[in-house]
């Protein structure tokens, strides 16, 4: 019989066995224990308030009943079965996805990287395969922009900072300006496949789209026989108050792609487009073994029930306005100079000293992160009730006039 080593009992112990045997591109701070709705416990029973949510994550908080019940009862039948067949839970998700949007079709994947690797394949064959035009071999984005972690997503995402040490990467893709049509005016043309682009800037500083500028790109894809693909990865299922941000915009994208709060915390990606563009695709063209897996597609089900309800989204509206005024009222040196965002995905830019307030913060019992160099990002569970957001306005308070009184 095999013996195994059981884990160390003491914090310090367990967290050095975490960074010695885990990657070296990640560097935690806490070890999490358990939670429940807005909040989390670490393996010292020391509580959090959770404005972050899993980066966004869940949707509904720790362990909703609904998703526990869900995932639960999944799990008791089949968890997965390869794309070599097909199952309620995923039919039922596709099919909410396509009632509750502009689609036709849904590929399901695992994450919002591979969501938007899926959109970049799958724009490049329908224009290549379908359109028959070959000349077509560039895809732009915008700088600040993020789109994931593999190796086209981070080429097409517009910070230099993720691409320093892997390349050679992969040609065609083009940087526009984001809020500026006139940059990407300048760079559409007959070769262009598609502009994609976020409808808010997530990892860029959260920055939403400008009144026009999705309109603009709309019409500059039109002119030009481009596709327009939004990436929703953080911006979809309920987090602007909407179920989609194109809704919010009233601009209607080719290709959209989710992920993140789409399975309320068991990971599921998706991409979703016309039937026309679908095209693309034939057998074999395009697939992933664990996409669409039973387990991730009824979770992700209970959240789309839960979420499409008028009456959630009208208070992820309120709540999203009430957080915003809560953290335009704070003061002192370190006050936000700007709070942007749409909905429950709120930004507040206080100045280089973001990341120190973040630790502030979490020191205080309250998790958020950041947004670019100089952002706080509060994306909390989209069930947040005013009391949870005084809280946060306090201890975020509390955190600026601590890193403020620092030498």
């Amino acid at each position: 019989m095999t013996m195994h080593t059981p884990l160390p009992t003491d914090p310090e112990a367990l967290m050095e066995l975490g960074y010695r045997t885990g990657s070296t591109s990640y560097a935690p701070q806490l070890i999490l224990d358990h939670g429940k709705g807005m909040e989390v416990w670490d393996i010292q029973g020391k509580r959090y308030l959770d404005f972050l949510a899993g980066i966004a994550v869940n949707a509904l908080g720790h362990c909703h009943p609904r998703v526990v019940e869900a995932v639960q009862t999944q799990a008791g039948q089949a968890m997965q079965i390869s794309n070599a067949y097909m199952s309620r839970a995923q039919i039922r998700m596709q099919q909410l996805l396509v009632e509750l949007s502009f689609g036709d079709r849904v590929f399901a994947c695992n994450s919002g990287a591979e969501a938007n690797e899926s959109a970049i394949k799958l724009a490049r064959r329908y224009q290549r395969v379908v359109r028959g035009d070959t000349n077509r071999t560039e895809i732009i984005s915008f700088n600040h922009s993020f789109h994931g972690r593999t190796l086209a997503a981070i080429t097409a995402t517009g910070q230099p900072k993720y691409h320093v040490g892997f390349e050679p990467l992969p040609p065609g893709f083009l940087y526009a300006e984001y809020n500026d049509l006139a940059s990407v005016e300048a760079l559409i043309g007959p070769r262009t496949t598609a502009v994609l682009v976020e409808p808010i800037q997530g990892e860029g500083g959260i920055r939403p789209a400008a009144p026009g500028f999705l309109e603009g790109l709309r019409e500059l894809c039109d002119k030009h026989g481009a596709l327009l693909i939004f990436d929703e990865v953080q911006t979809g299922v309920g987090r602007t108050g909407h179920l989609f941000a194109y809704q919010h915009y009233g601009v209607t994208p080719d290709l959209m792609t989710l992920a993140k709060g789409l399975g309320g915390g068991v990971p599921v990606g998706a991409l979703v487009s016309t039937d026309e563009i679908f095209k693309g695709f034939v057998k074999g063209s395009h697939a992933t073994t664990f996409g669409g897996n039973p387990l991730a597609s009824a979770a992700a089900v209970a959240v789309l029930e839960v979420v499409s309800e008028p009456s959630f989204l009208a208070h992820v509206r309120a709540m999203g306005e009430y957080l915003v005024g809560k953290l335009n009222s704070l003061s002192g040196p370190l006050a936000p100079r700007e709070v942007r965002g749409v909905g429950l995905m709120i930004g507040a830019e206080v100045g280089p000293k973001a990341l120190a307030i973040m630790g502030a913060g979490r020191d205080l019992g309250l998790l958020f992160n950041t947004a670019g160099a100089d952002t706080l990002r509060f994306v909390p569970p989209l069930i947040v009730q005013p009391d949870d957001i005084d809280a946060c306005a306090l201890i975020v308070q509390q955190a600026l006039d601590v890193v403020a009184a620092r030498p």
